[in-house]
């Protein structure tokens, strides 16, 4: 599994105009692409290093502070540009492998006591978020 994690001051996800998912506070939005060999098992450890994650003003965490999470599914994490002008997305997991990857990332979070908003699996999705920093670092599990 793959994310980008931001810190946020507030971000949202809209899909055909209707909000999906938003936070209103200091917290994370984190974009996750799903690859062939990812598990349930690497979902609950990103979870928990998602939930851990000292990256918040003063050092601290969202299980520190009761931050919220925006998790959004981004195959496009997985684009090959090394060829080409044209992305492939061969290393992305297809949709019916990856959605209940995404789905037990989220619940792994609430699990652990997270407050957890979301996009739309597969849907054409518009996001916005006012980074705060800027902070924003890649995990690979």
């Amino acid at each position: 599994m793959r994310a980008v994690v931001q810190r946020v001051t507030q971000a949202s996800v809209t899909v055909d105009g209707q909000a999906v998912g938003e936070i209103s506070e200091p917290g994370l939005l984190v974009l996750v692409g799903v690859t062939h060999d990812d598990t349930a098992e690497k979902a609950a450890r990103l979870a928990a290093k998602l939930w851990g994650l000292r990256i918040l003003e003063g050092e601290k965490s969202c299980s520190d502070v009761s931050a919220p999470l925006l998790v959004i599914s981004q195959f496009t994490l997985y684009a090959d540009t090394r060829k080409g002008r044209r992305p492939t997305w061969q290393a992305a997991a297809p949709g019916p492998v990856a959605e209940p990857l995404v789905d037990a990332l989220i619940s792994s979070l609430r699990d652990l006591g997270a407050s957890v908003q979301t996009g739309v699996f597969g849907a054409d999705m518009k996001v916005s978020l006012v980074n705060d920093g800027p902070v924003t670092i890649i995990l690979e599990l």
